[in-house]
C-alpha cells in the first residue's frame, strides 16, 4: 500500500493509521480492498478532494507501482453495485468480465492515479466495452450415437423437464457419449441465469467467464473428487462443482466409484437448489440448481448377466450398495443402455434425429411448462404436483400397485408423476394418460435390477 501510494505521486501519511473494515464479523481476504483503502487514506489525509466518493464503490488490487490488478468475483461486485443504484470502478483486467453486464454504472481504470484524477474531476474513465459471448459450434450431436433409441428418448425427456438421469450399462455401450449430448438439447442461458453462473465461475476462474457466457455449464468431475471439491469449502468457503454446475448439468461418470459420503452430500442440494456451507469463520449459501446426469456399470466387472458376467449376485449387490437408497431416489429416470445387437456396426445405419430436431421438441415442451406453472416439471413441489399432475382414479390405482410391486417410496411416486407430466408435454397433451405413466415407469431400470438380483438370492 505504501509503495503504491508513493509511486503514484502522493505522500504516505506519517502518522498512526487505523482502518476499520465493517462489519467486523464478515471475513475479509485478498487484495480487492487495496484500492478503496488507498483512496480512503488519501482522502483522510486531505491529499484527495473526492466529492464523488460517496457515489462509487471501488474494487481492485494494487501493485507496488500503483497499477490496478483484477480480482476474482468482479462481475458479482459490479452486478450488486448496479442493482443498489451505485456505480463501481474496477481494474481494466476485469474489463472482459464486467463488459458482459452492459451496465452504464461500471467504469474501468488501470492505475491509482487515474482513479484519483477521476474522483477529482480532472480525468474521465472509460466504460467497459460490451463483451459478446464466444460462439461455439455444436461438437456433440445426438445423431452421432448409433442405435440406443430408448437412451435418446430418455435424454429428450430429461432435457425437456429438467430431470435427473441415471444411465446403467456395460462398458462401451455409449453411456458417456449420450450424456455429453444433453447440452445440445438445452436452451441457452437467459440473461439472469448467465449472470448467476458467471458470478460463480468468476470466483474460481475469471478467464473462462467470457467463453462460458450464455452456455449451459457442463461439469464432469473425476470420481476421485473430494467432498470439498464437490460441494465447496475451505476456510473461506468457495464454490464446489455443484455450484459451478448451477443452471447446467453435473455429470458423474463411474458413479459407484465416488465416495458414498460425497454422493450423499448431494441429496439436499438436489432438492433445495442451494448448498449451505458453515465454517468457523464464515457461513455462505451458494446456488446449486443443476441437473444430475450419472453413468455406471451394473457390476464391478461391468456385466451382471450373460457370458461376460464374472460376479455373483452377492458381489453385484455389494457393489450397488455403495449407492444409498435415498440418493438413488433422487433420480427421476434410470435407463439401461444395453450392448448393441450383433451386426448393427457392420450394417449401413441411417443416422437418427439430430440434436437440432430434438431440441425443437424440448423447447416446445418447456414452453408449455412455463406457460402452465412458470417452472420446469422437475421443480414442482407437492401442492403443485397435486394441481398439475392429476390422474384418473383408475390410473392412480394402477400406479400405486406398480409402486408397491417395485417397492418404491413416496418420493419415487412424485418423481414418476413429474416424468409422466413431461412426457405428456412432449406429446402436447393436457392430461396424463396411462400410456404416459407406463413409459415413465419403464424408466426405472435400477429398481428392476435390484429386484432381479434379490430373486437370484432367494
Amino acid at each position: 500500500m505504501r509503495s503504491a501510494i508513493i509511486n503514484s505521486g502522493y505522500e504516505y501519511p506519517a502518522k498512526k493509521i487505523t482502518i476499520n473494515l465493517a462489519p467486523a464479523d464478515l471475513p475479509k481476504e485478498g487484495g480487492r480492498y487495496d484500492l478503496p483503502i488507498a483512496i480512503a487514506l488519501l482522502a483522510a489525509s486531505e491529499q484527495l478532494t473526492a466529492n464523488k466518493l460517496d457515489e462509487y464503490e471501488l474494487v481492485g488490487e494494487l501493485a507496488l507501482t500503483g497499477a490496478l490488478r483484477g480480482v476474482p468475483g468482479a462481475i458479482s461486485s459490479a452486478t450488486e453495485a448496479i442493482k443498489s443504484g451505485r456505480k463501481i470502478i474496477v481494474a481494466k483486467d476485469n474489463e472482459d468480465e464486467v463488459g458482459l453486464i452492459n451496465g452504464e454504472g461500471c467504469l474501468i481504470a488501470d492505475h491509482l492515479q487515474a482513479v484519483c484524477a477521476f474522483l477529482e474531476g480532472k480525468h474521465a474513465l472509460e466504460h467497459p466495452k460490451p463483451t459478446n459471448a464466444v460462439s461455439r459450434a455444436l461438437q456433440h450431436d445426438l445423431s452421432d450415437v448409433v442405435g440406443q433409441e430408448q437412451g435418446k428418448r430418455g435424454l429428450e425427456i430429461t432435457a425437456a423437464g429438467g430431470h435427473n438421469l441415471l444411465l446403467i450399462g456395460p462398458p462401451g455401450t455409449g453411456k458417456t457419449m449420450l450424456a455429453s449430448r444433453i447440452n445440445g438439447l438445452l436452451p441457452d442461458l437467459s440473461n439472469e441465469e448467465a449472470l448467476e453462473s458467471a458470478a460463480i465461475l468468476s470466483l474460481v476462474n475469471a478467464e473462462s467467464v467470457q467463453k462460458q457466457w450464455r452456455h449451459r455449464p457442463f461439469r464432469s468431475p473425476h470420481h476421485s473428487a473430494s467432498l470439498t471439491a464437490m460441494v465447496g469449502g475451505g476456510a473461506i468457503p468457495g464454490p464446489g462443482e455443484i455450484s459451478l454446475a448451477h443452471n447446467g448439468v453435473l455429470f458423474l461418470d463411474e458413479l459407484p466409484e465416488f465416495e458414498r459420503r460425497t454422493l450423499d452430500a448431494l441429496r439436499e442440494p438436489i432438492e433445495s437448489g442451494q448448498i449451505h456451507l458453515s465454517r468457523t469463520r464464515a457461513k455462505i449459501t451458494y446456488p446449486a440448481r443443476f441437473q444430475l446426469v450419472a453413468a455406471m456399470n451394473p457390476s464391478p466387472t461391468g456385466h451382471y448377466q450373460g457370458n461376460h458376467n464374472r460376479c455373483t449376485p452377492e458381489q453385484t449387490l455389494r457393489y450397488l450398495n455403495r449407492l444409498s437408497g435415498p440418493f438413488l431416489d433422487r433420480f427421476d429416470l434410470s435407463l439401461e443402455i444395453p450392448l448393441p445387437p450383433p451386426g448393427i456396426l457392420s450394417k449401413t445405419v441411417v443416422p437418427g434425429e439430430n440434436s437440432t430436431t430434438v431440441k425443437q421438441r424440448v423447447m416446445a415442451a418447456r414452453e408449455r411448462q412455463f406457460k402452465r406453472q412458470n417452472k420446469l416439471n422437475a421443480w414442482l413441489d407437492n401442492p403443485e404436483i397435486r394441481q398439475f399432475c392429476k390422474l384418473e382414479s383408475e390410473d392412480a390405482q394402477w400406479l400405486e400397485e406398480t409402486l408397491i410391486h417395485l417397492g418404491l417410496s413416496i418420493r419415487a411416486w412424485q418423481r414418476l408423476l413429474k416424468v409422466a407430466r413431461t412426457i405428456a408435454d412432449i406429446d402436447q397433451s393436457d392430461i396424463i394418460t396411462r400410456q404416459h405413466l407406463q413409459e415413465a415407469v419403464s424408466y426405472r431400470a435400477i429398481d428392476r435390477l435390484l429386484i432381479h438380483l434379490q430373486k437370484l438370492l432367494t
